[in-house]
């Protein structure tokens, strides 16, 4: 793991997300969210609006994971825990966590989300292998999890991804330093068990909107140790102010 690597770059980024084509997804964002708060389903809004827009599928993306309905993120946020962790067990989604954390160790291109998250756009799709930033993700995420006084951590990580049971390996020895419970569960549908729990640790909007509730990790991690990130910002972006509530 001593070779540097820069999780989620794309070369074609310093294209598709230059000055000028920022402004045009913002654009864009703002047509997506029209539509959305009319009810349309973002599958089919996202290929409408980016067809328009002529975007290109990295772009696409970034609107999929970077805008959400009024109603999705009043309900998001409804369910958010912002303070007393003291005491909790935590269930973290254990890619979804880490891999953002990766990228945003690595410079490359993150997103502020209308609901508050950070996401990124690295699309790894089953395929993983720790880098050089695994080890310091993972020390974020345990010296957070120490300063919220949590009693237990619960990692999960996809069976069928490609070296999880080495990056659970690395987890539990990495966090034997800190004073909570550490466990980590190697399993298939990851996505169903995290639909049902308390305290749960991810950026995936489909867990987030089924979960009974969820704490914002990474941006607490991100706002406290990661300066000068490369991010796109749907959340304060004041384009989309008269479509909020």
């Amino acid at each position: 793991m001593c070779k540097t690597v820069k999780r989620g770059y794309f070369v074609n980024d310093k294209r598709d997300f230059s000055h000028d084509s920022i402004l045009k997804l913002y654009k864009a964002g703002y047509d997506l969210l029209f539509l959305l708060n009319q009810g349309y389903h973002i599958k089919g809004a996202v290929t409408f609006v980016g067809n328009h827009y002529l975007l290109s599928e990295r772009q696409r993306l970034a609107l999929m994971r970077g805008i959400s309905s009024n109603e999705k993120i009043e309900y998001r946020k409804s369910k958010q825990i912002k303070n007393n962790f003291e005491n909790r067990t935590v269930n973290i989604d254990g890619f979804n966590t880490i891999i953002t954390l990766e990228v945003a160790l690595s410079n490359s291109l993150l997103l502020k989300c209308m609901d508050s998250t950070i996401r990124d756009l690295a699309a790894l799709r089953g395929s993983y292998r720790m880098i050089d930033k695994t080890h310091t993700a993972i020390q974020y995420i345990g010296q957070m999890l120490e300063n919220y006084h949590i009693k237990k951590a619960i990692f999960y990580l996809d069976a069928p991804v490609s070296n999880s049971g080495r990056l659970k390996t690395h987890i539990l020895e990495t966090l034997q330093q800190f004073h909570y419970e550490i466990e980590v569960n190697v399993i298939n549908d990851v996505d169903r068990v995290l639909e049902k729990l308390d305290n749960v640790i991810t950026s995936d909007a489909i867990i987030l909107d089924k979960c009974n509730s969820w704490i914002n990790l990474n941006s607490d991690i991100i706002e406290k140790n990661i300066k000068n990130c490369n991010y796109i910002d749907f959340e304060n972006n004041t384009l989309f102010n008269d479509l909020i509530k």
